[in-house]
């Protein structure tokens, strides 16, 4: 039986990455049924094998099919892209924003030629990528360019609770302007058809509400009365089985105890606020819309902590066994 491939962008190299990979990768159970291709820089990976103390050694390829997946072995494709001389752990650096975008893209670029099954990123820093002059501001938009997908969709899912965003990276001023009838039909569409792609046929999706309360009809805001709750009953009018909206205060905790099968949160925090309580190392980020799959830890890159070999994988492993499970759905 072939193992799913899963390819592995190092990540800042003055982040947690490539001490995160390092502990992954070293964690013989969790790659009993699937292989690691790690794309990243030699001296930095090598750095980061000493620094968290596991036994690995570093196997440099050109392709996966090269790769010696016994354990012990940390397969990496070296860019040789960053002077270790040149950046500090800690610290924002245009070239480790440059390094760690082009981890990313050539991650991408084996996804799409079918070379890897699914792509399981680590954390990049947002200074680093503007000081480097890259045009993203994180992995969504960088995976929606290389990708051709216009609007990739954000899942978060931990111990079972799936959570999808209407809104992402805005000011809570500039999302109650995105709050329309029309754009809540769309990602309850797209939002259902990436459940099933996912494998997720049953059950019911609810859209949280804005305001307390779900507004009490108006008496709190008008939004669900205008927008939210008209775009749900458009969708039962289409098929979908969509409920809403369900205040934010109940809707994912009865998610959790699986009411329903995934929830449409509104804007950025509702959603993260919610699945970080929960369980903030195993909340794995999941986008969707994409013609290949992507994973992701939900962690940032921690510069307070990087180099000193004490960050978990935690939530890297988590990354990885999501990205093995939903693999077989996209095919390759």
């Amino acid at each position: 039986m072939r193992k799913t491939l899963i390819a592995i962008p190092m990540g800042d190299p003055a982040g947690i990455g490539p001490e995160i990979v390092a502990r992954a990768i070293a964690d013989a159970a969790l790659l009993r049924g699937t292989n690691c291709i790690v794309v990243g820089d030699r001296r930095a990976m090598e750095n980061a094998v000493r620094i968290t103390g596991e036994a690995l050694t570093v196997h440099t390829v050109t392709d996966p099919t090269e790769g010696d997946y016994r354990e012990g072995v940390l397969n990496l494709i070296d860019l040789d892209n960053i002077d270790p001389d040149r950046f500090r752990f800690g610290e924002v650096s245009a070239m480790c924003g440059h390094a760690a975008f082009a981890y990313i893209e050539r991650s991408i670029q084996l996804a799409l030629a079918n070379r890897v099954d699914a792509v399981a990123t680590t954390p990049i820093n947002k200074e680093s990528l503007r000081a480097a002059g890259i045009p993203y501001i994180g992995h969504t938009e960088i995976f929606g360019a290389l990708t051709g997908t216009a609007d990739p969709l954000t899942m978060f899912e931990t111990g079972g609770l799936r959570v999808f965003f209407l809104t992402r990276h805005l000011s809570l001023r500039a999302m109650l302007d995105e709050i329309k009838k029309e754009r809540i039909i769309d990602y309850g569409i797209r939002c259902t058809e990436a459940l099933r792609r996912l494998g997720v046929t049953g059950g019911t999706m609810a859209v949280a509400g804005l305001n307390p309360h779900s507004g009490e009809h108006g008496l709190f805001g008008w939004e669900e009365e205008k927008e939210i709750a008209p775009a749900v009953a458009k969708l039962r009018e289409m098929g979908y089985d969509v409920t809403g909206p369900v205040p934010a205060d109940s809707v994912f905790h009865q998610a959790k105890l699986g009411k329903y099968n995934a929830v449409l949160s509104l804007y950025h925090d509702q959603g993260h606020i919610a699945t970080k309580t929960l369980d903030f190392e195993r909340t794995i980020a999941v986008t969707n819309g994409m013609p290949i799959l992507r994973t992701s830890v939900d962690h940032g890159t921690a510069f307070d902590i990087a180099g000193k070999g004490v960050a978990s994988a935690v939530s890297m492993k988590e990354a990885i066994r999501l990205a093995a499970r939903y693999a077989p759905f996209f095919g390759r």
